[in-house]
């Protein structure tokens, strides 16, 4: 098992973690560095999404990728919403490496309408809701198409979250022991 760091230049990506901020559902961050890590086999159907994005003139911006199964529990303490948290006594497929929450951005860096933010934990996230801007419904099923036709899995209630298929039963949870240097935050 390994990890791969997704980062610039080999990942042609933007990444602004959330979890690594007090920008995030819990209000203060769970990450003690913004390192972004996924499996091999996952950080390869990210290559492909970065490619297809490319050819049209647009980025991706990831807000999560690998989450160690401490943060898990962390978020889950702070918001039991079995629809939008994974119970970490079944796993995350984050907390797998095989997951990534990320939107789009133009080709200046504006980042497309999605019609929620990241992690807005309503309804109105729910992938094929017709509720939110024509506009920010394109958007979606563009991600959508994007991530499907790199070997993704979309979330039917997050538009933002990803991952390989069948990943609970083909990856073992793992927590942040798994990487060199941890990457959780010391808690409060």
């Amino acid at each position: 098992m390994s990890l791969v760091p997704i980062r610039p230049p080999v990942f042609d990506v933007d990444i602004a973690l959330a979890y690594a901020t007090p920008d995030n559902f819990t209000g203060r961050p769970i990450y003690r560095r913004a390192d972004c890590w996924l499996r091999t086999e996952a950080a390869d159907h990210l290559q492909r999404a970065i490619a297809l994005a490319g050819a049209l003139g647009l980025r991706l911006l990831i807000f999560d990728a690998f989450r160690p199964q401490e943060a898990q529990r962390i978020m889950w303490n702070h918001t039991p919403d079995p629809v939008f948290l994974a119970d970490p006594a079944r796993g995350s497929s984050h907390s797998r490496g095989v997951a990534v929450d990320l939107t789009l951005t133009d080709s200046i860096g504006r980042i497309l309408d999605m019609g929620t933010a990241f992690d807005a934990f309503t309804p109105l996230s729910h992938h094929g809701n017709t509720e939110i801007s024509v506009e920010a419904q394109k958007n979606r099923h563009l991600l959508l198409g994007l991530m499907s036709s790199a070997g993704w899995m979309f979330y039917a209630q997050e538009w933002w979250h990803y991952q390989l298929p069948d990943a609970h039963a083909r990856f073992p949870l793992l927590s942040d022991s798994t990487l060199s240097t941890s990457m959780m935050a010391p808690e409060p």
